[in-house]
């Protein structure tokens, strides 16, 4: 049995946890204020942006309108963006993600070379302590990332894509739900395959419709807009991706930090229960000793 100067030490060193995991509580959840803000924000943009494009090629009437970035081809190499956190302590956000990039990765088989890059150190590790080839760690966007440089880290994905350097570009993270709920989702970034579906789902359904929409004057033309539009829509998806997972970062931690505390509080009345019921024995002990010893001057 454990001394009890051995119980008051454990009760001390868990006290003194629950003491840090309560403050990275608070934390988290003052940045995941922030970071779900900055979400909603970008979320409306991103939906209207792609509706944009998608009613511009279903108002096209017969014209032919096409941007390199849309077009899909064998994909014989492939990149894949895995967004992961720096830090650890934030639940199952980092290894949720990691096992669907590696379940990924083993899905699409031998036959495609595939180049990995990451967002973040905790993806970085893991996949070059296996040997994985690694592209490049896009390191700096993994904290505070801001439109401009999603914008360029979009620019350089769109370049290699368009000198046939890749045949796709794949992002994988953790989109946001809720504050307790985030969904690992696999999402194409090139080419932008949803646009074109959209677009063809649209004319598909409502093929006569189609001339019925109202139409609108482009300047400079429809071709003009549609080379301006699809580029940023590429960064536009990058950078809404990153939110998505900075957002799920911070509701992770939280959730686990919350339990690390409440688990710390149920340890504490456990060790301080065993605490009083070894301090009652020992004293029990010492009591029947005295007796015992006052017994035996009779």
């Amino acid at each position: 049995m454990a001394s009890l100067r051995d119980i008051r030490k454990r009760i001390r060193s868990v006290k003194n946890t629950r003491q840090i995991t309560k403050a990275m509580k608070m934390v988290a959840a003052a940045k995941l204020r922030k970071a779900q803000d900055a979400i909603t924000a970008a979320r409306p943009y991103a939906q209207m942006l792609d509706q944009i494009i998608s009613d511009l090629v279903a108002r096209s009437q017969g014209e032919e309108l096409a941007h390199p970035l849309l077009s899909s081809r064998p994909e014989r190499r492939v990149e894949v963006l895995l967004l992961t956190s720096d830090r650890g302590l934030a639940g199952g956000f980092n290894s949720n993600v990691i096992r669907r990039a590696s379940r990924f990765l083993y899905e699409k088989g031998t036959g495609v070379e595939i180049e990995v890059s990451t967002v973040g150190r905790k993806g970085n590790d893991f996949f070059r302590q296996r040997g994985q080839k690694m592209r490049k760690d896009f390191g700096h966007l993994s904290q505070k990332p801001d439109y401009a440089q999603a914008a360029q880290v979009a620019e350089e994905m769109s370049a290699r894509f368009l000198r046939g350097e890749v045949d796709a570009v794949y992002v994988i993270y953790n989109e946001f739900l809720s504050a307790i709920n985030q969904k690992v989702t696999v999402s194409q970034l090139l080419p932008l395959q949803t646009l074109t579906a959209g677009a063809a789902t649209t004319a598909a359904e409502a093929p006569a419709a189609t001339t019925a929409l109202v139409d609108f004057k482009y300047e400079p033309g429809r071709q003009e807009v549609l080379d301006r539009l699809v580029p940023q829509a590429v960064a536009i998806k990058l950078y809404r991706s990153l939110l998505e997972s900075i957002a799920s970062e911070h509701g992770a931690r939280m959730s686990a930090m919350e339990n690390a505390t409440s688990n710390a509080t149920d340890m504490i009345a456990s060790l301080s229960l065993t605490y009083n019921r070894t301090r009652q024995a020992v004293i029990t002990n010492e009591l029947m000793e005295i007796v015992s010893g006052a017994e035996a001057l009779k």
